[in-house]
């Protein structure tokens, strides 16, 4: 059954008051989340992806026990070992930011490398022949051949990957790092109103969830109409 008295004891005025805070919070999660997919996705993600597909195991082996590693293991432990163990180590310090985007970006690039490398994995031989063949070398090759196909494949992985990546961040809120979460958790806790807070903060969410895949699906189809 449903408690009508609840429902209508809720007071969403008050989210007002907080949203600017809620909001900046949030706007910390998007910039996460870009760290994590160009730095880790895309540019570490790639280095890994072809190091991968090297026949030289003295490259391809490394790779391959990078990746397992922290594909293997939860983000929370990576971002906290990140944070406590590293400085630990190296005696370098570092801010609760730099130690979650640092694990994030290890995290990320051990998933999109195995998305990137199945990508490019999955376009035939005969097209680098086929390349060869007109007499195209090496970087025309991959730019004008191989990555717009391969580009094709990755996409829809990538965008539910990068939506993962958004909702992965709010974990790091555990480093202390003044996400969307724990600003939430602050404003539910000082405001004595969790409902109204924490729902505001998942519709906030949402609409970054909601942006992501239509804008994934906009470079779907604009590749699409580039390739037809």
């Amino acid at each position: 059954m449903i408690d009508y008295d609840f429902l209508r004891s809720l007071d969403f005025s008050i989210v007002w008051k907080y949203l600017p805070v809620l909001i900046a919070g949030l706007g910390t999660n998007i910039l996460l989340t870009a760290i994590g997919f160009i730095c880790g996705g895309v540019v570490v993600g790639t280095l890994l992806a072809l190091a991968n597909l090297s026949p030289n195991r003295f490259i391809s082996w490394p790779a391959w026990i990078f990746v397992e590693f922290w594909r293997s293991t939860p983000l929370l432990v990576q971002a906290i070992w990140v944070h406590f163990a590293v400085p630990g180590i190296t005696g370098i310090s570092m801010t609760p930011f730099q130690s979650g985007s640092i694990a994030l970006i290890f995290n990320v690039a051990a998933y999109c490398s195995e998305i990137i490398r199945g990508g490019i994995g999955a376009i035939g031989k005969g097209q680098f022949e086929a390349a060869k063949s007109l007499g195209l070398r090496f970087y025309p090759t991959w730019r004008l051949v191989i990555l717009p196909q391969a580009v094709k494949l990755m996409l829809p992985p990538l965008v539910g990957t990068t939506i993962s990546i958004f909702k992965a961040t709010t974990i790091l809120s555990v480093l202390a790092i003044d996400d969307l979460m724990r600003t939430a958790s602050r404003l539910s806790s000082s405001t004595f109103q969790p409902v109204e807070i924490y729902t505001t903060a998942a519709v906030l969410a949402f609409i970054v969830g909601a942006a992501i895949t239509f804008a994934g699906y906009a470079a779907e189809k604009r590749l699409k109409r580039g390739m037809a």
